[in-house]
């Protein structure tokens, strides 16, 4: 069983940064960890994962080269530093975590969630 807790969620201009933290609880030393997000009237989409053992770090295209997801073992927390954020980032961002040492970029392969943390980007 893990716990998920999402914290950092705000509200920043365009172009500015936000950090969110997701706070684990449980079996987490074998699982991956993901970044999630869903808009309004939208499907939950990929954002970015990592894996416990290796940091092996995975983005999807439309975040790369601008959002930085990494992991702090020995506190159970998983970031994700976000900048140059866009309006087009706005959503509720979720942490998922899944009992799989593979990376997956679908949310129904994810196993816990978090209740997901608000970040709205101003133009």
């Amino acid at each position: 069983q893990v716990q998920l807790a999402e914290s950092g969620g705000g509200l920043v201009q365009a172009g500015g940064s936000l950090r969110l933290s997701c706070a684990a609880s449980g079996r987490t030393f074998s699982y991956v960890m993901g970044w999630f997000r869903q808009a309004p009237g939208k499907e939950r989409e990929f954002v970015a994962a990592i894996r416990w053992s290796t940091s092996s770090t995975y983005y999807a295209d439309s975040v790369k080269g601008r959002f930085t997801i990494s992991r702090d073992n020995a506190k159970n927390m998983v970031y994700l530093q976000m900048s140059s954020l866009k309006p087009e980032d706005t959503a509720v961002y979720y942490c998922g975590s899944r009992r799989s040492y593979s990376p997956s970029y679908y949310p129904n392969e994810y196993d816990y969630w978090g209740q997901g943390t608000q970040v709205t980007v101003s133009s």
